[in-house]
């Protein structure tokens, strides 16, 4: 028998059905679906991420209290010091001819109002470096590099708390209260602000000093460094480390990440959530080769007489096995196809409706979606198609006498 003869043999089968073969599309469409829309979320956020830290430049290094030991392992978000990292620490790197910005940053979380809405927002401590060294975008004005230790009552908004605080009214010259204190609004900050895959605009800018003393600490959460120029970055690495060990007697006791190193720790972890999502939604998968092996065990039951007359005929068990087996494929790459469709058609509709969010589906998910569908109709139509080319056809065709 021809394959041609197969796929008409198995279409004819599977119309003879129609609920049973819709049931059996529909599960493959929505796995396949699933895979597809998931793997380009998870796709689309690594590339978001990734991009944001190029926006702000290649010459970025982050000083972390706390030494990193080389293990092998990925950096560390937040390290642990017997030292702590201070103002004076920031303002000694500011001064070495190879940096030309160390922005301090406190980083904690309090209640932001002004009148009669309040919300938790994220404050973040920080001096007048942080906005050359970021290219922060700002409505209105930053802070003056002389009040870092002043305590001055200033603050810049986010964009969007802003907007929750004030609506459409301009902030600039406002008050608003920032745990137990009150703030004057000089400037907002842009949507897009970013500073180590944080997103600013949702939070509120303070000089640090204040910060320092809002949250009761002495230590800062890590110092922002502009190198001169990316040339420059291995010398100002040794050069933060020079002069911290110098300031703490002689202790190694910080780390200092580049900004590739971030960027590649994120990359991996946002990969990996990647594959994570797709291997979640390919359980849906699983789930339909289940309906398609019981659906055709059924179908074998119900079909014996005529698996017995096509034996009775001269159809080797080979040509059994290869006609149901041929039609749990025809199932299986059915519904794929449909659920591709549906997969593309889903980001399509993502883009639209989130057109600042890359939404991208990556090549691999395509070919392993592919790969599934036909090992899904392989594995799980096998059982069925064993069991009908095992039948005898004495027994199979006495059963409907």
């Amino acid at each position: 028998m021809r394959i041609a003869d197969v796929l008409r043999f198995d279409a004819a089968s599977l119309r003879a059905s129609p609920s049973r073969t819709a049931l059996i599309l529909l599960a493959m469409a929505i796995g396949v679906a699933a895979v597809i829309v998931l793997t380009s979320l998870g796709e689309g956020a690594r590339q978001y991420v990734i991009g944001q830290f190029r926006l702000l430049g290649s010459n970025l290094l982050f000083v972390l209290p706390g030494k990193s030991e080389t293990t092998g392992g990925m950096p560390p978000v937040l390290g642990t010091s017997p030292r702590d990292l201070t103002i004076d620490d920031a303002r000694a790197l500011r001064r070495h001819p190879l940096i030309d910005y160390a922005a301090p940053m406190v980083v904690g979380a309090v209640p932001v109002s002004h009148g009669s809405r309040e919300r938790e927002a994220t404050v973040f401590g920080t001096s007048a470096d942080l906005k050359p060294a970021l290219g922060l975008k700002i409505t209105g004005r930053f802070f003056e590099p002389r009040i870092e230790g002043s305590g001055a009552a200033q603050c810049v908004i986010g964009v969007k708390l802003a907007r929750e605080l004030f609506d459409n009214r301009n902030p600039l010259g406002r008050r608003v209260h920032i745990g137990d204190y009150r703030f004057q609004v000089i400037g907002v900050l842009g949507s897009r602000a970013m500073s180590v895959g944080v997103d600013m605009s949702e939070g509120i800018l303070i000089p640090v000093s204040n910060a320092l003393a809002m949250f009761n600490r002495s230590s800062l959460f890590r110092i922002i460094v502009k190198a001169r120029s990316p040339r420059d970055m291995p010398r100002a690495r040794q050069a933060i480390q020079r002069i911290i060990a110098t300031r703490h007697e002689g202790e190694e006791d910080i780390t200092v990440i580049s900004q590739d190193a971030l960027i590649g720790t994120f990359d991996k972890i946002l990969t990996i959530l990647t594959w994570t999502l797709a291997a979640i939604a390919a359980i849906s998968l699983i789930v339909a080769g289940i309906l398609i092996m019981n659906v055709m065990l059924v179908s074998v039951s119900q079909r014996q007489a005529e698996i017995g007359l096509l034996k009775a005929l001269g159809a080797p068990t080979r040509q059994v096995l290869t006609l149901f087996l041929g039609e749990a494929l025809l199932l299986s790459v059915s519904g794929g196809v449909i659920g591709l469709a549906l997969g593309v058609a889903g980001v399509w509709a993502l883009r639209l409706a989130f057109p600042d969010f890359p939404v991208q589906t990556p090549l691999w998910a395509f070919g392993a979606s592919a790969l599934v569908i036909v090992l899904t109709g392989l594995i799980f139509g096998s059982v069925p198609a064993r069991q009908a080319a095992r039948l005898d056809p004495v027994v199979a065709l006495s059963s409907r006498l």
